[in-house]
Formats: C-alpha cells, sequence, structure tokens
C-alpha cells in the first residue's frame, strides 16, 4: 500500500461514524476543548502572578510593606516589578516547577506556619536562604530579564559597581551575590525588624 493509499485510508477512517458522531466531529471537538483548556490555563497563570493575588494570602503584607522602602518599589524610571517578576520564573518549564513549589508555600500558609507577624519574622532568614539559593541557581535570570548587563552605561555607575559588572562572569558571580536585600530589607537600624505599616 502506497502513501496516497494510506492517506485516503485515514481520511476515510476519519470519516467514519463513532455511534453518532465521525470520529472527524470528535476530532474536531477536541480541539476546541484543548484550545479552551490551554487558554484558561493561560488565564489561571496570569492571574495567579498578579499582585493582587500574591497579597490575598502567606502574609504577604509584611514583605510588601519591606518592598515599599526599596528602589524597586520608588524610583527615578518609573519601573516597578510585581511580585511575580521577580518570584516567578518566565520561561515555562521553569515556572511550572516554580508554581508546584508554591502550592507547598500555600500549604504553609493555611496551616499557620507564618500567619503572625512574629511567626514569619522568625522564618525570614529561612526563607530569603530559599530564595537566595533560587536565584543563585538559575544565575539570576529574573534580575537579568530587566537588568541586561550588556546594555549597562557603565558611566553613570561607581567605579566599583563597574569593576563589579565587568567581572561578574570572570568571577562566577551573579546579581544576587551583591545586591540582597535589594526588595526586601528587613535589616533596619542593625535589628531585624517590621516594616512600620
Amino acid at each position: 500500500m502506497g502513501v496516497i493509499e494510506r492517506v485516503k485510508a485515514l481520511i476515510s477512517y476519519l470519516r467514519k461514524p463513532a455511534v453518532t458522531w465521525s470520529v472527524l466531529s470528535l476530532g474536531g471537538l477536541g480541539i476546541v476543548i484543548g484550545a479552551v483548556g490551554v487558554v484558561g490555563f493561560e488565564m489561571s497563570l496570569t492571574a495567579t502572578n498578579t499582585e493582587s493575588f500574591c497579597l490575598s494570602c502567606h502574609n504577604h503584607d509584611i514583605p510588601n510593606q519591606a518592598l515599599q522602602m526599596t528602589s524597586h518599589y520608588n524610583n527615578r524610571t518609573g519601573v516597578r516589578p510585581v511580585c511575580a517578576d521577580c518570584h516567578v520564573p518566565h520561561a515555562f518549564i521553569p515556572k511550572m516547577i516554580r508554581k508546584v513549589q508554591a502550592s507547598q508555600e500555600v500549604l504553609s500558609h493555611l496551616l499557620g506556619t507564618i500567619d503572625t507577624p512574629e511567626k514569619y519574622m522568625a522564618r525570614v532568614e529561612h526563607m530569603k536562604e530559599k530564595e537566595i539559593a533560587r536565584l543563585r541557581s538559575s544565575d539570576s535570570a529574573p534580575c537579568r530579564h530587566c537588568h541586561d548587563v550588556k546594555h549597562m552605561d557603565f558611566s553613570v555607575q561607581t567605579a566599583k559597581a563597574q569593576d563589579y559588572h565587568r567581572s561578574m562572569a570572570s568571577k562566577g558571580k551573579t546579581c544576587i551575590d551583591c545586591h540582597q536585600g535589594i526588595a526586601h530589607d528587613y535589616q533596619l537600624k542593625g535589628e531585624k525588624t517590621l516594616p512600620e505599616g
């Protein structure tokens, strides 16, 4: 049987009725359901990446207050990342892995692990270490999504910053190695304290 005969046989098979619907109709329905599923999935990903979603649980008012005291919140350029810009990878597979990991954080919230400011602050160092390790393992991919060393204007940086940025790769360094606390700095006046609301 040649290729043309095989194609004709396949088309004939797809046109056969399956009880009351043809296989072709069922395939078309499957495509429509699949498309609706993909669109719904993307919409749910987008919804769970919003700042309002993040702030709705996890006792996130504490890190949000800490964020508001940094240049990532108010700055001369008016660019302000939301939670997901730093805490959710932009590439699909790493994003899905992070979403699964985040489900454990939701469970911690529901179990009351960090449901009070005191509990939150007691675990802040642990959470910080996890985030720093995650950023290091991705070569600070969330940082690099907005900040590209190749496009930095070194002439407006201090000599020390220029040296660090130019030699990052050769020294095996990544953004988070020098910029810890850039978005959530709980160390106020040398003490671990809550930002005032």
